[in-house]
């Protein structure tokens, strides 16, 4: 039996999805005719065969070195690639991977005539897309030239009957309304919050946001400008609105792009994150002003506004910043590293073992078994109509296991040890100060910290998975737990009862029993950081108004 897969791929030029239906069933039937037994599909939509950088093209290349299947079927020569050199490339790597390609409505001969057949068509392959590709061009342009629209939608613009741009009097109210309030100098969210509740929408039929509503005032061709390349045409399209309110809308968002970031939205980055260590309810992002007018930010426990905890609010920056800090620490150590690589690859391993994959190979072992004892009794002898039958069963059956163990294999690919060590490793190059990055770091290695009043902070980090629950009586059981039950796996600081004094800070990592193996008083698998005298004198200064 050889095992195949399907590559199908449609380019947004004149196609539609529907040509991928005519694909994959000419290749099926090809298959059928040719003993070859499908074990996979591979599609791109709407990209283009002019370079190889497409999703499931570069997945099957990939699955192709793991052996999964031996065989390639395309319906035509130019759904592979459309350009030579990336098609021979990749052909290379598929053959040294012993791997075949069919086309399922192209023959090509065996032999040295086959590979100069099969370069005249990848030949004229390339020359028809770059024809295309420049006939598509010089009719834009030539369009350009006559101002038409070129198939751009824009709200409050139609296609006029002669092709070109023509007022819509049924959306060219709501432009005209969009740049007359933001110049009044209403905010931006004021705007579209009230257009959407008065049901409009944009051109997409989406509902307006920030980023639609600054498309539209940055539009030029509004004032009337046509632009398409070098073409540029002043009065090429009917206005909607004249220049100088134009001109005052784009000053006011010049200004308020580089407003002071005291101006914009404050985020809070451990909102649902940060914890208080007395009652264990979270503590949510607040703000106050001084009398000076000065604005602070700060979180507080939740059941500090019910009057029920007396937890002291944290500074916003301050806490911010040490947990980043923490975490920081976290990943430029080699050893930390190195234990969460070795327990995402033992967890992978540990889920493979309950997966399909597991049972189908178990199924296969069992069926190989049976074919086996078979064989054995018909050797010596023992032939009949009921024997015949059960081996035709397990071989039909072991046909259909093994195109099962191909499709869990493509569908579920393995990461190694370097993999994993690599995307771990490349949190060390981010920009600290760059707040996504400070929250992407957040969201991968945090599941919560706990804040206390006596100098003590606990991070209990996130890599353990959904089935580990963080809990204040978990977490101060582990608080307390002795040195038996704990090692110190990365170099942040000793044990706890080594900790230095003062201002600095140590931490360890406390790993106990996986939440699969559940004991009599024991904790699900958690890595924790215990800091303790953490404060900074420059945070008892931070004074916060009561």
């Amino acid at each position: 039996m050889t095992k195949a897969v399907i590559y199908a791929r449609y380019s947004s030029s004149g196609q539609r999805e529907e040509s991928i239906e005519g694909q994959l069933r000419e290749c099926h039937e090809f298959a059928q005719r040719n003993g070859l037994t499908i074990v996979g599909e591979y599609i791109d939509k709407a990209l283009t065969g002019r370079t190889d950088r497409r999703p499931d093209f570069q997945r099957m290349l990939r699955d192709s070195e793991r052996g999964v299947f031996q065989a390639v079927i395309c319906w035509k020569m130019d759904r592979f690639a459309r350009n030579r050199y990336d098609s021979a490339m990749c052909k290379y790597k598929l053959k040294k991977n012993g791997v075949r390609i069919f086309y399922a409505k192209e023959a090509i001969p065996e032999g040295p005539e086959g590979i100069i057949l099969e370069s005249v068509m990848e030949g004229y392959a390339e020359y028809y897309s770059e024809n295309l590709s420049q006939n598509v061009k010089r009719g834009n342009y030539d369009s350009a030239l006559e101002l038409k629209t070129l198939g751009q939608t824009l709200l409050g613009l139609r296609k006029g009957l002669d092709g070109r741009f023509e007022i819509d009097p049924a959306t060219a109210p709501v432009v005209r309304r969009i740049f007359e309030e933001y110049a009044r100098g209403e905010p931006a969210k004021d705007i579209y919050s009230r257009l959407n509740e008065e049901g409009y929408r944009t051109i997409r039929g989406g509902s307006f946001n920030k980023n639609s509503l600054h498309r539209i005032l940055q539009n030029e061709k509004y004032v009337g400008v046509y632009q398409y390349k070098d073409i540029r045409v002043e009065d090429g399209i009917p206005p909607i609105v004249d220049r100088e309110l134009f001109d005052r809308c784009q000053r006011m968002v010049k200004r308020h792009r580089h407003s002071p970031a005291a101006a914009r939205e404050t985020c809070f980055l451990l909102t649902p994150k940060l914890f208080c260590g007395h009652c264990g309810e979270p503590m949510t992002g607040d703000s106050g002003t001084s009398k000076s007018g000065r604005v602070y930010h700060y979180y507080t426990c939740n059941n500090r506004r019910a009057r029920k905890c007396q937890k002291h609010r944290a500074v916003k920056d301050w806490i911010e910043d040490l947990v980043i800090d923490k975490l920081l620490e976290l990943i430029h150590s080699d050893e930390f590293i190195e234990e969460v690589t070795k327990k995402c690859i033992e967890y992978q391993q540990r889920e493979k073992d309950y997966s399909v994959l597991h049972a189908l190979e178990s199924r296969q072992k069992e069926n190989e078994k049976s074919i086996q004892n078979l064989l054995a009794a018909m050797e010596v002898g023992i032939i009949t109509q009921s024997t015949k039958s059960r081996l035709m069963a397990l071989e039909a059956e072991r046909e259909q296991i093994e195109k099962g163990i191909a499709r869990e294999l493509i569908a579920e690919p393995e990461l190694d040890r370097e993999q994993v060590a690599y995307f771990l490793k490349r949190f060390r190059t981010g920009d600290r100060s760059d707040e996504e990055f400070q929250a992407f770091l957040v969201d991968t290695f945090l599941n919560s910290v706990y804040l206390y009043d006596d100098d003590k902070l606990i991070l209990a980090l996130n890599y353990t998975g959904e089935h580990s629950k963080i809990t204040l009586s978990l977490i101060d059981k582990i608080a307390n737990a002795d040195e038996e039950k704990s090692s110190c796996l990365a170099p942040l600081g000793s044990p706890r009862k080594n900790l230095p004094s003062g201002n600095g800070s140590g931490g360890f990592f406390i790993p106990l029993h996986p939440y699969h193996e559940k004991k009599p008083g024991s904790f699900p698998r958690l890595f924790v950081l215990m800091v303790e005298n953490y404060r900074l004198s420059s945070s008892r200064s931070s004074r916060i108004p009561s």
